[in-house]
């Protein structure tokens, strides 16, 4: 029998708090995202109804009658590849971006961010694996980077994000959530932000207990959360 979305929220909160426990975390450190891209707007609703107030979505064209319908309630996270022209659409909208991968989408964040004047927080999206299929910034360009967008006042990079491969076995995605940790701590030892990067987005419904082990303080969780609705 599928259990109803209070039985995998229940579900869900119990294993992370298992992997809390077993790498000596405090469970306040780790935040979940409901990622609803495939489900409908009644079962985002039943989502902030439930109490996950932080909702991912990756494709504007898939949230936007979520986001006018619910917009007012919950925190809103981009967590998708960002197409350039899409910015005018999600700035003001979405309070995180989780994609930031190049220098032009820096600067179109920032021209728009500015004109709303609003700040936007993001993650650098950063390529662990080296696969050709996922979207980031090699770890080697990170710093450069983080150096080049220094000057844009209106971005605010508060982590990174990383996509590991789908794995059977779980336990083989940890070398890439060890590596983007590594790199977080890293460049805060270099000193190449002004703040430092505290926030880890790593982690999905096949593995983020091993991100979770690793240093994850964001989880984007679909199907082990809220389920996947065929048809939506």
């Amino acid at each position: 029998m599928a259990l109803t979305l209070q039985g995998r929220i229940a579900e869900v909160e119990e294993r992370i708090i298992r992997a809390c426990a077993a790498s000596g975390r405090d469970r306040s450190e780790v935040k979940a995202i409901a990622v609803t891209k495939y489900v409908s707007l009644e079962m985002v609703s039943s989502v902030l109804d439930a109490g996950l107030m932080h909702v991912g979505e990756n494709r504007w064209q898939d949230a936007e009658l979520k986001w006018k319908a619910l917009g007012d309630r919950g925190t809103w996270h981009f967590i998708g590849h960002l197409q350039t022209n899409k910015v005018k659409d999600v700035i003001g909208k979405f309070q995180y971006i989780h994609s930031l991968d190049r220098l032009s989408l820096a600067r179109e964040l920032q021209k728009k961010a500015a004109a709303a004047e609003q700040d936007v927080h993001v993650f650098v999206q950063v390529n662990i694996s080296g696969e050709d299929t996922k979207y980031g910034l090699p770890p080697g360009s990170v710093p450069d980077f983080l150096r080049e967008i220094a000057g844009l006042d209106r971005i605010k990079v508060i982590g990174l994000m990383t996509m590991a491969p789908f794995e059977g076995d779980p336990e083989l995605t940890r070398p890439v959530f060890r590596g983007l940790r590594e790199l977080r701590d890293e460049l805060n030892r270099l000193g190449v932000t002004k703040e430092p990067i505290t926030e880890l987005s790593m982690g999905m419904s096949n593995d983020y207990e091993v991100a979770i082990q690793e240093g994850a303080t964001w989880v984007r969780l679909g199907t082990v959360l809220v389920g996947h609705e065929e048809g939506s």
